[in-house]
């Protein structure tokens, strides 16, 4: 690696492909299951845009508070799935993290210079509190993605069809919420 610009480009590449799987997920027949793709794909393109190195490219400091107003508007949509599952309740966490880490590069006073706005800004308790959050999902998520990993080619019925198709596949749906976790526990410490 040379220098911090390795990292962020590994990070735009693993949030813009997660994206992008989302979307394809949103083929899906079960109407949740598209929805939360649809909140998901938002999130992952959302986070490879916030990872691009800033030497590279520097938005103009209304694209920070932007970027807190959309994701602010996901989060009261994760509010509102809330009421009809516990699950969606990640989803409201994560787009909460999204909007400090905008809200903190909108007020630091540099926003988007060369460190991409990172500094002493922000809370650190409330740093500190999402890294704990996002640490405990990833390894809860990857606890739960490994019996599924035993049944991953068992997807046919008695007869051999397909009983799912790959877009409502559970374990698939987990490594991409596995993988924007991960993202923001490589973001958030940059803050």
């Amino acid at each position: 690696m040379h220098g911090p610009t390795s990292p962020a480009w590994l990070l735009v590449a693993l949030c813009a492909a997660t994206g992008a799987y989302c979307l394809l997920r949103m083929r899906s027949g079960v109407e949740d299951q598209r929805r939360a793709a649809g909140g998901e794909a938002v999130m992952g393109f959302g986070m490879a845009a916030m990872a691009v190195p800033a030497a590279v490219f520097t938005p103009p400091a209304w694209a920070w508070a932007g970027g807190a107003v959309v994701f602010g508007a996901a989060g009261l949509r994760g509010l509102w799935a809330a009421r009809a599952g516990r699950r969606h309740l990640h989803h409201l966490v994560e787009a909460g993290a999204m909007v400090y880490m905008a809200a903190v590069m909108a007020a630091s006073p540099a926003a988007g210079s060369a460190a991409h706005g990172h500094g002493t800004y922000g809370p650190p308790v409330l740093t500190g509190a999402l890294l704990l959050y996002f640490a405990g999902y990833v390894l809860l998520t990857g606890v739960r993605l490994i019996p599924g990993m035993a049944v991953a080619g068992g997807g046919a019925g008695s007869d051999g069809a397909a009983t799912a198709g790959w877009g409502d596949r559970p374990e698939l749906a987990r490594a991409c919420r596995l993988a924007m976790a991960i993202g923001m526990l490589a973001m958030l410490p940059a803050m």
